[in-house]
């Protein structure tokens, strides 16, 4: 079971907890939302609470909570940026079904 970044998204996670000054990696969970059911959350993580799991991934530490793993067991995240627009890619091989605007999915 993991959640793995690729060297880009690990790159632009780095940059930016440099800039924060804090934190220990990236959370990544889902939640409840949209029309297909689930949502990404991403957020930093300044702490790893005792029911996290941890991924190593191109030195940057992924957090994630142990009831979001069995949604986004697999999953490798890409940061990318095309023209004016950059943002992390979901690459989530659970997933079966997302809405038209690709904001929610489901399993």
């Amino acid at each position: 079971m993991a959640v793995t970044l690729t060297e880009n998204a690990a790159a632009h996670v780095k940059r930016h907890l440099a800039r924060r000054g804090k934190g220990v990696g990236l959370r990544v969970g889902v939640r409840t939302s949209g029309c297909s059911g689930l949502a990404y959350r991403l957020e930093y993580a300044d702490a790893v609470n005792p029911d996290d799991l941890e991924f190593e991934s191109h030195g940057v530490k992924v957090v994630v909570d142990a009831k979001s793993l069995p949604y986004l067991d697999g999953t490798e995240l890409d940061y990318a940026r095309e023209g004016l627009n950059e943002g992390f890619r979901f690459r989530n091989p659970n997933v079966k079904d997302q809405c038209g605007c690709g904001e929610s999915f489901n399993v």
